[in-house]
C-alpha cells in the first residue's frame, strides 16, 4: 500500500505558495476575471516582469474577511 503518483502532485499543488491566475481561479473555483479583481483588492498580487503571482497566503486571508459567521 503505497500513495499514488496522482496523489503526490494533488499534494504539491495544495502546497504552492504563489499561483498565476488560471491556476488561482481552478484552485479556488472562481471565474478568471473574480479571481484577478479579489487578488488584487487583496494586494495579494507580485508583478515579475510580464508574469503576475499571487500569494494564496495573502490570499485566503482576505477570503476570511467574507465568512459568513
Amino acid at each position: 500500500m503505497g500513495y499514488a503518483r496522482k496523489d503526490a502532485e494533488r499534494t504539491k499543488q495544495i502546497a504552492k505558495k504563489f499561483v498565476r491566475y488560471q491556476e488561482g481561479a481552478e484552485r479556488y473555483s472562481l471565474g478568471l476575471t473574480k479571481f484577478q479583481e479579489l487578488a488584487k483588492d487583496a494586494k495579494a498580487v507580485y508583478k515579475i516582469d510580464k508574469v503576475a503571482l499571487v500569494n494564496c497566503e495573502i490570499f485566503e486571508k482576505y477570503l476570511e474577511t467574507f465568512r459568513i459567521a
